[in-house]
């Protein structure tokens, strides 16, 4: 074996080799009612053994983290914990918001390791960060559906 061989075996034996990872967000709006519940998805594919995957929502022109999920572990920022939630399978990692409020009207996007560093439309990465679209999702009060009725 040369000596160029030999150090490209050593390189991808230490880093290893990976495709492209990528994230795929249908970009779409979701309406839905106070006190409902819902589901915005969010694929992803990656040779990652153990990827982590992030939800953020959009606050004040900045992205706020909400959860991670990976393979052994999950982490909810103390503002969410009690009604979002997400179930992270081999390829999919849907966010779920229960009992919804007013207030949880906002953009929200998921993103595959490491996390984003700006805000939407300037999303930039950070090392192999990986974002896809956006999902806009509107919350109405209870009381106006009840007018309208």
């Amino acid at each position: 074996m040369t000596n160029r061989a030999c150090i490209v075996f050593m390189v991808v034996l230490k880093y290893g080799c990976f495709g492209e990872d990528t994230v795929n967000q249908p970009n779409e709006n979701i309406t839905a009612v106070e006190g409902q519940q819902v589901s915005i998805n969010c694929e992803f594919k990656t040779l990652q053994l153990t990827p982590y995957l992030y939800w953020y929502i959009q606050r004040s022109n900045a992205p706020e983290y909400v959860l991670m999920r990976y393979k052994f572990g999950s982490s909810n920022s103390s503002e969410f914990e009690k009604r979002f939630d997400a179930r992270l399978d081999s390829n999919s990692v849907p966010l779920t918001i229960k009992n919804l409020r007013v207030s949880d009207s906002s953009v929200y996007y998921c993103a595959l390791q490491p996390t984003v560093t700006d805000t939407p439309p300037n999303i930039a990465q950070k090392h192999d960060t990986v974002i896809s679209n956006i999902s806009y999702m509107s919350v109405i009060p209870q009381k106006s559906i009840k007018i309208l009725l």
